[in-house]
């Protein structure tokens, strides 16, 4: 796996990505579905050529993420931007208690090999899968003595199909912070190479925007 900035800045913004999907269920109800199925995806993306294939091969994929990226580590003036930019730490806090639990590393992995016959049969984002994924979030990352406090409507988040989507898209957060950590990343590089991230993210979604 290649430990460049290009690298690091697609995994980071998959972070981003399924942080900023989880902001949006959370508040609305509702997210994108398109982006949502990117982030799901990558959790069955095990032997990828590239960090970009692992979010299906194009930069508009993971768009949403690189957008939120550069607009959060930028500005953070929103609520909503400091919401993401939490749960985006706190990802990748239980990113790092999780690389050191090697029983539990093994029973996620089988669990969403598991999964990838529901995957396939049914589709990224059909609730079946989701439900599936849910699970696998609930009976081993929430049982970390950190939990994601998820800020939202209650109403919304009551609702059983939004938690599941929620709790499927935290893991899938945790794979991208999984990769990110392949990739040479590290906290530190938040504070001290923000503005080449920053930067390299908003070219990244340029480019993006050219291939819609």
């Amino acid at each position: 796996m290649s430990r460049s900035l290009h690298d690091q800045t697609l995994a980071l913004a998959g972070v981003f990505q399924a942080s900023n999907l989880v902001q949006q269920i959370a508040n609305n109800g509702s997210c994108n579905e398109s982006s949502m199925e990117t982030c799901l995806r990558s959790l069955f993306a095990t032997d990828p050529a590239s960090t970009l294939d692992v979010y299906g091969g194009e930069l508009t994929d993971i768009r949403e993420g690189l957008l939120t990226l550069s607009t959060v580590l930028s500005e953070q003036s929103k609520q909503q931007d400091i919401q993401v930019l939490r749960y985006v730490l706190n990802l990748i806090h239980l990113e790092s208690k999780l690389n050191r639990q090697n029983d539990m590393l093994k029973v996620v992995g089988s669990r969403i090999e598991q999964a990838r016959h529901t995957a396939s049969h049914f589709g990224y984002v059909h609730s079946n899968l989701i439900s599936n994924l849910a699970s696998i979030y609930t009976d081993t990352i929430s049982t970390f003595r950190l939990r994601i406090q998820v800020s939202g409507n209650p109403s919304i988040l009551q609702r059983d199909e939004n938690a599941e989507k929620v709790r499927a898209l935290l893991l899938a957060g945790i794979r991208s912070a999984v990769l990110w950590r392949q990739t040479g990343g590290r906290r530190w590089q938040l504070v001290l190479s923000r503005r080449k991230v920053i930067q390299h993210a908003k070219e990244l979604a340029e480019k993006a925007n050219h291939s819609l």
